[in-house]
């Protein structure tokens, strides 16, 4: 089955967790800040955050309370450009992307079934923002009892 890379989920979790942030009118978040929240390697986000900064997804900002911030409000970021920015293409097989990977593709009957999965894919994440992600979050917050970080 289709997976997400761990990149894609760390990722989308990094993207909500300044989402969150943003919405609250908060400072930039450092990654150190949000590694100890998500539990996610400190060395992990740096790799990830690159991507992200190179689709103007987030920006840095310097100086105390310095780190990172969303390049746009979280209604106008959908997943699907979080999930490009550090899956790359997200295709159900390879031919969707190399025309020239497979010689049977024109007559193919799984080839039309994988390209439709992959459409229905990329619109569900194309339809969904990470302002969706902060109302998913908060109404599960609502359901969970606190617990307290050691």
């Amino acid at each position: 089955m289709f997976r997400i890379s761990t990149k894609g989920r760390y990722g989308t979790r990094l993207m909500l967790n300044l989402a969150q942030h943003y919405q609250k009118g908060l400072a930039a978040r450092s990654l150190k800040e949000v590694a100890e929240e998500e539990d996610i390697s400190i060395r992990y986000l740096e790799q990830i955050i690159i991507p992200l900064r190179v689709h103007h997804l987030v920006k840095s900002v310097r100086g105390a309370g310095g780190g990172y911030t969303l390049t746009r409000p979280p209604a106008a970021i959908k997943v699907s450009e979080v999930l490009q920015a550090v899956e790359g293409n997200c295709c159900l097989v390879e031919c969707l992307e190399d025309k020239n990977y497979c010689p049977r593709m024109s007559y193919c009957a799984a080839y039309e079934i994988w390209k439709e999965g992959t459409r229905i894919m990329k619109e569900y994440f194309d339809s969904v923002s990470l302002q969706d992600m902060i109302k998913i979050a908060e109404k599960k917050s609502r359901r969970q009892p606190r617990t307290t970080r050691k």
